[in-house]
C-alpha cells in the first residue's frame, strides 16, 4: 500500500479540539447542558442555576452551580461525608443519605442568600408531593434545575432522592412525582407512605430485620458498621429524623484549618568556594584536636 500523508486540514481540526474532548469521551451530555445553561437574553446577566447531583462509590455530591463564559462556578455544595457531623455515621450512599445531602445543600444556599427564614420548605417530611411556592410580598424562591449528568433517570433512582431533599429544603426545583418510589404508572398516583419509608430509611430497617431473622452471620457481616455504631432496625428512622433537625439547625459548613506544609529540601544545596574552604579548615582543625586528645 503506498504511503498516504495525513492532511490535517480545517475539517480535521474542527472535529478534534481541546474544548470538545469531553464530548468525544462521552463524559458530558452537551445536548442537555446547553438547555440547562442557556438563559434568555432579556434576563440581563442573571445566572441560571443548576442542582448538580453526582455519585461516587463512597460519596454523594450536591452542588448549586451556574455557568459563565469562563466556566462553571459553584455557589454552594454539600457532601454526604459531612453527614456524620449531623448524626448519620453509616450508609452514606443510600437513598436516605442522598435525601439528607440534598436537604443540606438547600438549607446551606438559602442561609447564604438570606432566604432560610422565608422559605422553610417541608419541616417534617411526610412523603407527599410538594413544590416550593412564592410567598406573598416577598422575594421569589430560589430556583434551580436538576442536572443529572450521565445518570440514568429510572423510577426510584437515588438522584431523585437528592432532588426531593432539596425541594423539601425550600428550593424551587421544577419536577413531577412520576419518578419517586411509590408512583403507580397505571393510576398515575403517588403512594406517600412508600416515599416516606425511603426518606427515613424504612427499606434499610426492613432488610435488617429480615436478614437478622434468616441469616444472623450474614447480618453481622453486612451491617457490621451499623452494629458497631449501635444502630439497629428500630433506631434507623430516629437517626434520620434527628439528622434532618440538626441540618436545619446549623447547615453552615465549617472550613478546615489550613496546615502550611514545611519546606523540604530533597537535594543538598551546592556550596560556593568560600564555604568549601571553610569546610576543609574545620575538618583539619577537628583532626588536630582528635590527635592532641590521644597524646
Amino acid at each position: 500500500m503506498p504511503f498516504v500523508k495525513l492532511v490535517k486540514n480545517k475539517a480535521y481540526f474542527k472535529r478534534y479540539q481541546t474544548k470538545f474532548r469531553r464530548r468525544r469521551e462521552g463524559k458530558t451530555d452537551y445536548y442537555a447542558r446547553k438547555r440547562l445553561i442557556v438563559q434568555a437574553k432579556n434576563k440581563y446577566n442573571s445566572p441560571k442555576y443548576r442542582l448538580v447531583v453526582r455519585f461516587t462509590n463512597t460519596d454523594v455530591v450536591c452542588q448549586i452551580v451556574y455557568a459563565k463564559i469562563q466556566g462553571d462556578f459553584v455557589l454552594a455544595s454539600a457532601y454526604s461525608h459531612e453527614l456524620p457531623k449531623y448524626g448519620v455515621k453509616v450508609g452514606l450512599t443510600n437513598w436516605s443519605a442522598a435525601y439528607c445531602t440534598g436537604l443540606l445543600v438547600a438549607r446551606r444556599v438559602l442561609t447564604k442568600l438570606g432566604l432560610a427564614d422565608k422559605y422553610a420548605g417541608v419541616v417534617e417530611a411526610d412523603g407527599t408531593f410538594s413544590i416550593t411556592e412564592s410567598v406573598d410580598e416577598s422575594a421569589r424562591p430560589f430556583k434551580a434545575f436538576l442536572d443529572v449528568g450521565l445518570k440514568r433517570t429510572t423510577t426510584g433512582a437515588k438522584i431523585f432522592a437528592a432532588m426531593k431533599g432539596a425541594s423539601d429544603g425550600g428550593i424551587y426545583v421544577p419536577h413531577s412525582e412520576s419518578r419517586f418510589p411509590g408512583f403507580d404508572v397505571e393510576s398515575k398516583q403517588l403512594d406517600a407512605e412508600v416515599l416516606r419509608k425511603y426518606i427515613y430509611g424504612g427499606h434499610v430497617s426492613e432488610y435488617m430485620s429480615q436478614l437478622e431473622e434468616e441469616d444472623e452471620e450474614k447480618y453481622k457481616s453486612h451491617f457490621s458498621r451499623f452494629i458497631a455504631a449501635g444502630i439497629d432496625a428500630d433506631s434507623v428512622e430516629d437517626m434520620y429524623k434527628n439528622a434532618h433537625a440538626a441540618i436545619r439547625a446549623n447547615p453552615v459548613a465549617t472550613p478546615k484549618e489550613k496546615v502550611t506544609p514545611k519546606s523540604r529540601h530533597y537535594r543538598k544545596q551546592r556550596l560556593n568556594a568560600k564555604q568549601r574552604k571553610d569546610k576543609v579548615k574545620q575538618r583539619i582543625a577537628a583532626a588536630k584536636r582528635a590527635a592532641a586528645s590521644e597524646e
